[in-house]
């Protein structure tokens, strides 16, 4: 079973009236063990998640096994996938899966809404009282509760000793930062809202990129559309400045994808 989480993006769920209606419910029977896949699908939040009364054991992430172990709340960042197995061993009733912003940053905004769905339970002695029955609400950490972030990421590890090597022979350095880029003549407003009319970027390595307007970069990888892929992405910055510093101006905009080779 798949789950998208989209605080904002579509509809909050149960705890907001223009979206009451059509909250997501999930059905499910006493003893029953599901596997979820919980996919993240925020643009730029990470998010926690969690089912109440409910603990998962993680399986998988962004499609690799790792060592299982158990947690009550999950941390995605944006585009990240976690497989987790939930287990239906509570008293049958309705339970909120929900997920809220993790934002550490201070003076950032973001987007605090709590979206949710309902786990439901469709044993017999639940099925006709279960649609009158509130659904428990799950403790969700704080917004910048970083202690339960790391918590959570620091368990991952592998389900088998990975052999790495030991001796090497290049090193990488890559920061990634955001910039500032004048916007072109004629631009919409409301795609240059940094200072002074300017448009917000990210780069690595002071690269940032374009998309292609007429295909997919999935397309230019199969169909060996030239132009799109070079292998010439450096290795290191282009200088050195203070990491801290303002935004700068400086990333350059590339219309192809950078590799390192």
């Amino acid at each position: 079973m798949y789950l998208m989480l989209t605080p904002s993006m579509v509809q909050p769920g149960d705890l907001y009236k223009c979206s009451k209606q059509d909250t997501t419910i999930v059905h499910t029977d006493s003893g029953e063990t599901n596997l979820l896949r919980v996919i993240n699908a925020g643009m730029n939040q990470e998010l926690f998640f969690t089912v109440a009364n409910h603990k998962f054991t993680v399986v998988g992430a962004d499609a690799s096994y790792v060592k299982p172990f158990t947690t009550s709340v999950l941390m995605l960042g944006p585009g990240q996938t976690t497989d987790v197995l939930i287990k239906a061993d509570q008293p049958p009733s309705r339970y909120y899966m929900a997920a809220r912003a993790y934002a550490s940053a201070q003076g950032a905004p973001f987007d605090n809404t709590t979206t949710t769905a309902i786990l439901e339970y469709k044993t017999s002695s639940c099925s006709s009282n279960c649609v009158k029955t509130n659904p428990v609400f799950p403790s969700l950490p704080a917004y910048n509760d970083t202690a339960t972030a790391t918590a959570f990421t620091t368990k991952f590890r592998s389900p088998r000793k990975v052999e790495v090597p030991k001796e090497i022979d290049e090193n990488l350095f890559f920061t990634v930062g955001l910039g500032l880029n004048n916007c072109p003549r004629g631009a919409r407003s409301r795609n240059c809202q940094g200072p002074n009319g300017t448009r917000f970027t990210a780069s690595m390595n002071n690269v940032s990129f374009v998309l292609p307007s007429n295909f997919s970069l999935l397309q230019a990888h199969h169909n060996g559309i030239p132009g799109v892929f070079s292998t010439d992405f450096p290795a290191v910055p282009p200088g050195v400045w203070p990491w801290r510093s303002s935004l700068k101006t400086e990333s350059a905009n590339w219309n192809h994808w950078k590799l390192h080779q």
